[in-house]
This record gives structure tokens, sequence and C-alpha cells, in this order.
């Protein structure tokens, strides 16, 4: 019995180790009835789409590599061309990611995302309600122009530097107490032991500080690789990371001098369990901040620019989704998320005493706060002054956003109008342009003797004319992946639209015509929010925008009622480190548990459905015209029900 057991154990083992390939192989072969006993375009096109959808949902295979699963079913079932899929897969929204990425690689490149951060940083002050405030401010500005897994990569080692400040000033402070307790000494040796210790401990933070003046803020990916990190805190190899860690990125190995070793104990690295609570609020705050700022612009993240795409290849007549239209609308949905957000946060872990921490006196400040502050200052002084790199960047950045906003504004005529043949240029045009014009401004001030930017590489040095990016800045920050996955979901639409599949759905969609449009929303919003938290946002959202879009159709509903607020709720997979990149990172710090991120992500997941709930039944009703069923989605439904 026992050897039969042992055996079956050993069995399942096998298949568990093996479960993505007999997902591959399996789900393919089970439903190849449907297209063989149904032989119809419907029938063919369902099985891509279910075939697709579950390798993204079990991701079974990379994301970008099942997207390239309709780029060979298609021709193979008779749905589409192999040219007209392989036109799917690059669309104008890639041109549009493209130029934004030349931006952010500049912004990168240059520090100018840590001089932005540490100076709101520095304006909040170190009080741990305003110290959070801060840093959620600032990570929402740069995710409205970066992704939110770059933002919260580049924001997070700045926030662990401001944290372990708190916890090494802390221990400082338990150790303090202890010696004191266990043997009084005169007040003039106590003071010269504490002078010893700070002038100890302050060596351990900004060890080899004159060696390391030009040295960068980590990234997540260079503090798993370095062994020291920017602030001079040795981290343990990536052998003793795997071993001992459970997945979390190591933590910084602080040694108090004369003091008492602290236990191994993930709990025992917190002096109080207040610590461990600010540690909490500031690593989460980040996470939803990143979400929270993706909403903000079209470009935000990528599902955002998926219902962009999909919307105007559905919906070629409807002249009504654009950059200053989609800002309009979410500005104030981002602003009432974050405060929000913020104080179910401060709720949550810091309690309800805003008056202790949020105050900006001076005499309600502790010497950690003090300490904190301190560091925060004297980081940003090591940026130095604004280099010209930094000014070229901004004044880019800024332009970029001006002639985006200008372009069709929709209540005055916009810089497009000053064109004779209308309809050829679009936010593309803008951002190919502007961050092709990065690769040709030299970084180096012109008719300056002296290199005016600091972090130079080799190239950089020895040509006086480099240029602010090179390719390869380029290409380290150029999702491709995404590029292919938003291909594979408009291969997807178009094949759905060709076959006829999504007038069908619409069809089995119809007993839902009883209930108001603000129902069907609600549902729709639920739904998408709920899946998200364990299937990738951008493929969830591929998956719903033609079933929605039928809805809303077959229900006479005007379809951004819908598909805008299901585009939103894709991006509330916080609940969980597998729901977005921005958890994982954030919760490979090893500050929060799981229990912590479902308890707090369900009230930011409740909180950002009632808002975009509140967003679409007011002021987006006369922004979008959505008491009336428009002409451009009558056309569209009478075209293909022919």
């Amino acid at each position: 019995m026992r050897l039969e057991a042992a055996a079956r154990m050993d069995l399942f083992r096998k298949l568990w180790t093996a479960r993505k390939l007999i997902v591959v192989v399996f789900i393919p072969l089970s439903l190849l009835p449907l297209p063989l006993i149904h032989p119809t375009s419907e029938a063919c096109c369902a099985y891509v789409l279910m075939v697709t959808a579950v390798y993204w949902v079990s991701e079974a295979v990379p994301l970008g590599a099942a997207a390239l699963v309709p780029a060979f079913l298609y021709p193979l079932f008779g749905v589409l061309k192999s040219s007209e899929v392989a036109a799917e897969y690059c669309k104008d929204t890639t041109l549009l990611l493209m130029g934004v990425i030349c931006l952010a690689a500049s912004i990168e490149k240059w520090n100018l995302h840590k001089r932005i951060a540490l100076r709101m940083v520095m304006i909040a002050g170190a009080k741990p309600g305003m110290l959070v405030l801060g840093f959620m401010c600032c990570t929402v500005f740069l995710s409205m122009w970066l992704s939110n897994t770059s933002t919260t990569a580049m924001v997070m080692p700045i926030a662990e530097a401001v944290l372990q400040q708190l916890i090494c000033t802390g221990l400082a402070e338990n150790h303090e107490d202890s010696e004191t307790a266990e043997s009084p000494e005169d007040d003039s040796a106590v003071s010269d032991k504490q002078d010893n210790l700070n002038k100890n401990h302050l060596e351990l933070l900004y060890h080899n500080d004159s060696d390391c003046s030009k040295q960068e803020l980590s990234t997540l990916s260079e503090v798993q690789n370095e062994e020291v990190n920017g602030f001079g805190l040795k981290l343990v190899s990536s052998q003793d990371f795997i071993t001992h860690t459970n997945g979390h990125l190591p933590q910084a190995a602080i040694e108090i001098p004369h003091g008492k070793r602290v236990r191994a104990r993930r709990d025992s690295q917190y002096p109080t369990k207040r610590d461990h609570m600010i540690c909490k609020c500031l690593t989460l705050s980040i996470t939803y901040a990143a979400t929270i700022g993706g909403l903000i612009t079209i470009t935000g993240t990528s599902t955002n620019l998926i219902f962009a795409e999909q919307f105007n290849t559905r919906y070629p007549d409807a002249k009504v989704i654009n950059f200053g239209t989609w800002f309009i609308f979410s500005f104030p949905i981002a602003i009432i998320m974050l405060v929000l957000t913020w104080l179910w946060l401060h709720f949550l872990f810091l309690g309800c005493n805003f008056r202790e921490t949020c105050s900006l006196s001076k005499k309600r400040k502790t010497r950690r706060e003090m300490l904190s502050e301190k560091r925060i200052h004297e980081e940003y002084a090591k940026l130095g002054p604004i280099s010209y790199p930094e000014v070229v960047t901004g004044v880019f950045f800024i332009l970029m956003t001006l002639l985006w906003f200008t372009r069709e504004p929709g209540f005055v005529p916009g810089w497009t109008s000053l064109f004779e043949k209308k309809g050829y240029r679009t936010d593309a045009t803008v951002s190919v342009f502007l961050g092709f014009l990065l690769f040709l401004i030299p970084a180096r001030r012109p008719f300056s003797s002296s290199s005016s930017c600091r972090n130079t590489d080799a190239d950089s040095e020895s040509d006086p004319l480099a240029p602010m990016i090179t390719w390869k800045d380029f290409q380290r920050l150029m999702p491709w992946e995404i590029v292919i996955l938003v291909g594979g979901g408009y291969a997807l639409a178009a094949g759905c639209k060709v076959s006829g599949l999504s007038v069908w759905i619409g069809g089995q969609l119809e007993p839902m015509s009883g209930l108001p449009p603000w129902a069907v929303t609600l549902l729709a919003c639920l739904l998408v929010s709920g899946v998200t938290e364990f299937a990738s946002n951008p493929a969830t959202l591929t998956v719903f925008l033609p079933i929605l879009s039928a809805l809303s159709e077959t229900l006479q509903i005007n379809p951004l009622h819908t598909l805008i607020p299901s585009t939103m709720c894709v991006s509330f997979g916080v609940m969980l480190p597998v729901g977005n990149p921005p958890n994982a990172i954030v919760f490979s710090y090893g500050h929060v548990k799981i229990s912590d991120m479902v308890k707090a992500g369900f009230g930011v997941n409740l909180i950002g459905v009632a808002v975009v709930m509140l967003a679409i039944t007011t002021w987006g009703v006369p922004l979008f015209d959505l008491t009336e069923f428009p002409a451009w989605a009558v056309a569209r439904n009478v075209t293909g029900s022919l």
C-alpha cells in the first residue's frame, strides 16, 4: 500500500511539473471537435479565440508567444489571410508606444525621474502620513508617462532607502535604551556614547559615499545583481537569496555597533510594530499609485492602448477618443482615487491619528524623521544642479504633452486644422517625431568646452555629438512582448468581425436587454476586475472587449458606457502579487504578506469600481454623449448584420 501511495504521489508530482505542457497540448485537442463538427467561420474563430484565451489566462506559454496563435490558426482555418493577420500586429498605437518609450529612456538615463521623486518627497516631509502621500503623488505623476512597472521599479529603491533609515534609527534607539537600563552612566558619558553610536551608524549608511558620489539609485534588477547598493548597505548573495529569503528580495544586513545581533526572523528586523506598519503602508501605496497614474493618460498603460486601438478599429467613424478627452475624463478619477486610497491605507496601517502622522510642524518631528529628511536631502544633493540633458528632456516632455492636448481638443480647432488634408495626423505622429529627435540632439550643450552632463558613458565622453539616447537605451525599455500581445488582440478582434462571431455573441446576450445601462456597466466592471486578479490585464481586456462591444450594440447602449469603465477596472488587479508586475515588485521586497495585499487591495478595488461608476454616470455623460445610441455605432451594427 505504501509503495502504491508513493507511486501515485510521484505520478502526481510529475504531472504537476508538466502541467503547462499538458495544457498546451490538451486544450487544442479537446476543443478541436468544435470546428470539425461545425465547419463555419464563427465556429473556427471561436476555436481560435478559446485556445488563445486559455493560453493567456493559464500562462502555459509566454503571453507574447500565445498572442501569435491567431497568426497561424486563422489562415489554417480560412478565417483571415496570412497577410491580413500580419497587418494587425503593427498598428498606430505601436508607433505611439515607441515614441513614448524614447522619451521614457531619456527620462531614466538622465535621472529626471529621481529628481522629480526626491523633490516631491522633500516637499511632503518625513511624517509617515505625509511621506506616504508624497511618494504616492510622485508615483502617480511618473506613471502617467512611464509604464507602471518601470515607475514602480524606479521609485521603490528610493522608498526602500528611506525605510531602511527608519529601521536603522529605530534599532539604534532601542540599543541605546537597553544599554542605558543595564548600566547607568553619567550624562556626559551617555552623550559621548550616543555621539559615537550616531557617528558609527551614519558611517554604516553612508559607507563609501566619497567613492560613490556619482552612483545612481539602483533599480530592482540592479539590486538583485549587485553586492552593494547605492546606499552602501551590504546585500546577501544571490545563492543565499534563493536559499534563505523564500523568494523575497534580500533585506539589507544592518549591524549596529556594539549591539546584540538581530534575529533572522522577518518580523524582528523592525524595531516596533509601528515601523512594520509604516513599511507596509509605504510599499503598498507605491504599487497602487502606479496603477492610478496609469489610468490618466491614453499611453499610461498597455490596456488603455488596447482599448483605443480596438475601439477606433471597430468604430472608425467615432472621433471621440483622443488624448484630451481621455485625460479630461480620467484625471478627476485619479485624484479622487488617490485621496481615498491614501485615507484607506492610512486607516488600515497607521490608524486615524492624522494630526500625529501628517503634521508639518518641525516641533513634532522625531529624531528618526529628522534623519530620514536628512537622508532624502543628501540623496537629492548627489544629483547636483540640473543638467543640460535634463532640461532638454523636460522640454520634450512638456512639448509632447501640449501637442497631444492641442491636436484635436474638441472645443476649439486644434493644430491639425492648419493642414489641408484631415485625419492623417494622430498622437503617434507627435510621439514618433519627438522620439526621433532625441536620437539626433547632442547630450552636451552646444559650444561648451566641458561636459555639461553627468552619468555619461564612454561613448559620450569620446564623442562630443553623442545623442540624448542611443538605440541600446531604447531597446532596453521597449516592451516587445506587449507590442506582440496587443497585436494578437487586434488579430482576434479582426477575426471576430470578419467571421461574424461578434454578432452571434451579441445575439446570445439579448436577454440582458431589460437591464438599465448602469447595471450592465457595473456587472461588466465587477466581472473584469475579478478575472484580472488571476490573469494578465492586457489578456483579460483583449478577450472581453469584443464581447462587451457586441453586448452594447445588441442592447442599444453607447459602447463607451461599458468599454471605458471596463478598461479602467481591468487595471484594478491589486489583491495578489500575480495581479500585475508592480504588485510582484513590491511584494519581492518582503515587507508585506499576501494577506496584507488581499486586505488592502480589496478596499482599493472597491474604491476604484465605485469612483469609475460615479464618473461614467456624471461627468462622463456630457463628455461622451452617453444618453443616446450614437450614429457611428448604428452604422457598425447595420454593417455587421449584413
